[in-house]
């Protein structure tokens, strides 16, 4: 077993789940990381691979950064796929937030993993179909200049209010909860 896959088990088995799904979530990926292969290559398609993304707050704490992904024409955190070089899944996640949107001084808001979470991935070009095992960060932006790259059509700063006017799909609808409830008080 290589020492990111350790490393990740140990972050894994850390989490404590916010619901029942988000259980099912970190089960499912406790699983991959035992099973045959490489599951934080991006080549691992059965059932898929190990993502990483970031949910960066405003330095003031009262907004998220969002990104409208070009592919997939949602409105989604900063994240992506795990790179041979990076350290672990922790590095992934901070090199493809500076990769999309130019931030590169972050503070980690919580120890460890924030969300789990499991999405799939419709078939494109030579990828088959399979899902994205995503561990997701919470960060804080120490600025809200940012300068995205050709990976999303627009970002944006969000209230945390305001999330569900923007991530509307329904699977989003837990991470949404989860976020809203870290609104400073007015």
């Amino acid at each position: 077993m290589s020492n990111r896959i350790e490393a990740l088990h140990v972050l894994l088995h850390q989490h404590a789940p916010a619901c029942d799904e988000e259980t099912v979530y970190r089960d499912r990926m406790l699983a991959l990381l035992d099973s045959s292969g490489d599951p934080l290559s991006r080549g691992h398609y059965d059932p898929g691979h190990f993502t990483a993304s970031g949910f960066v707050l405003s330095p003031d704490g009262k907004s998220v950064l969002l990104i409208l992904h070009r592919k997939l024409g949602r409105w989604l955190q900063p994240g992506g796929h795990v790179d041979p070089d990076d350290a672990d899944l922790f590095a992934a996640a901070c090199r493809e937030i500076h990769e999309e949107v130019g931030l590169g001084e972050l503070d980690q808001v919580t120890p460890g993993v924030y969300d789990v979470d499991i999405h799939p991935i419709p078939a494109r070009k030579a990828e088959p179909a399979h899902e994205h095992f995503d561990v997701r960060f919470l960060l804080r932006a120490r600025s809200t200049v940012i300068d995205a790259n050709d990976e999303s059509h627009d970002t944006a700063w969000t209230a945390l209010a305001d999330l569900a006017d923007r991530m509307t799909d329904p699977d989003e609808r837990r991470v949404i909860t989860k976020l809203q409830s870290l609104a400073p008080p007015v």
